[in-house]
């Protein structure tokens, strides 16, 4: 068997070109938030985690300059040897007062960290018990875990009657590590994290929670689904990015010293890979400085959400219910999707498109994502454009 057949037979995206209607990739050629430059005109964004509208602010530029000024474009080794600079110091030091955690440690990218975190915690004879819609880094981390004879175990979306069932089988003396994402990341689902957290207690679970979607967004002053439920001291790790609301590069894991030090001289993800750079930490750091100084900010990126949110129910969209950045609109089918999603770009309008097997069946979507920065004439056009679109493809 050829290894590279597969990929000579791989035909879907080019049948999707050959109609003028494929909508990965898209070189975006200057950017200022709420709108974008796409092939030489202005498009509204409707699509990205830029949450507090912070890539471009002047304050996240100038540190990120004045870092490369001073320690040069990259740390040309991993965080174990010659790549730990200041900067990270300082930054782990800030997010762990931010989180109110004892100690913060950061990876490279947000989707390394899920692999540095949970096969180095969850080994032979543990378990790793997973939402199915938990985003692709954690399961690629519980694949990992399971390679190393780790069990792995999975419950129904946000069920947590199933979550009950599926931990109440495992052996009572076997490690437990309870995984979900904190603000779903398609859907924008808040997980019942009381429930969970009740369940992790009752069978002896720790809990790993990705808020990659939720700082910024949910919780006093953006800190996330833990203090969105008052939880900060019942959660045992809180996991991020900074390529959404921080406006940057990298990741975080957030949790107890003995538990950060031990994945901190365990983990191959982190002990193999080169640090994050000088300008990605000195960005992330801005930002930090943003969100703790103006977290009216939050208020507004969720006021924003909720305009667009209300407005497309009324006009008769299907809209997964949320309270959150993310607001899907529901197609429920592969080529009216993206046959959709060229109409709203046509007419002046980014956004993402969901399509089967990355969401099931009847689900496809047009994932919309809202910016602290978008003006209310922004969100009035975003509502306007999806009306007439959705009237003449019949969805309302």
């Amino acid at each position: 068997m050829d290894l590279f057949k597969k990929c000579y037979e791989f035909t879907r995206a080019d049948d999707i070109k050959a109609l003028g209607l494929y909508p990965y990739f898209r070189p975006i050629e200057a950017n200022e938030g709420p709108v974008v430059q796409l092939e030489g005109r202005k498009v509204i964004m409707a699509g990205s985690n830029n949450y507090l509208g912070l890539t471009a602010h002047p304050k996240v530029k100038e540190a990120a300059i004045k870092a490369v000024e001073k320690y040069g474009t990259g740390c040309s080794g991993s965080r174990y040897l010659t790549g730990t600079l200041d900067l990270h110091i300082e930054l782990e030091e800030r997010l762990a007062k931010f989180f109110n955690k004892e100690k913060v440690l950061l990876f490279s990218t947000g989707y390394q960290t899920a692999q540095g975190i949970i096969p180095t915690l969850v080994q032979r004879g543990d378990y790793v018990i997973s939402d199915k819609d938990n985003h692709a880094c954690i399961v690629a981390g519980n694949l990992m875990a399971k390679g190393a004879t780790a069990e792995m175990a999975r419950y129904k979306h946000n069920d947590m009657n199933d979550l009950e069932r599926v931990i109440s089988k495992l052996p009572e003396e076997a490690g437990k590590l309870i995984v979900s994402d904190g603000v779903f990341s398609t859907g924008g689902e808040i997980v019942d994290l009381p429930h969970l957290n009740s369940i992790a207690k009752k069978y002896g679970a720790k809990i790993l929670i990705d808020d990659a979607h939720a700082v910024g967004v949910i919780g006093k002053g953006g800190r996330g689904t833990a203090s969105e439920f008052g939880l900060e001291n019942e959660i045992d790790m809180t996991m991020g990015t900074f390529s959404k609301t921080f406006a940057s590069l990298g990741g975080f894991v957030a949790g107890s010293e003995r538990v950060i030090n031990y994945i901190k001289h365990f983990s191959p993800a982190l002990i193999f890979s080169a640090s994050p750079t000088p300008a990605s930490v000195a960005s992330a750091l801005a930002a930090l400085d943003i969100l703790e100084k103006e977290p009216e900010r939050v208020t507004q990126l969720i006021k924003n959400a909720d305009y667009v949110r209300t407005n497309l129910k009324k006009a008769g969209f299907t809209i997964i219910e949320g309270r959150t950045a993310i607001v899907p609109v529901i197609v429920g089918d592969d080529e009216l999707a993206f046959k959709m999603w060229r109409m709203l770009y046509d007419a002046g309008l980014f956004v993402n498109v969901f399509i089967s097997p990355g969401v099931p069946q009847g689900r496809q979507m047009m994932r919309t994502s809202y910016m602290a920065t978008h003006k209310e004439e922004h969100l009035n056009q975003i509502i306007d454009i999806f009306t007439d679109v959705g009237k003449k493809l019949g969805l309302i």
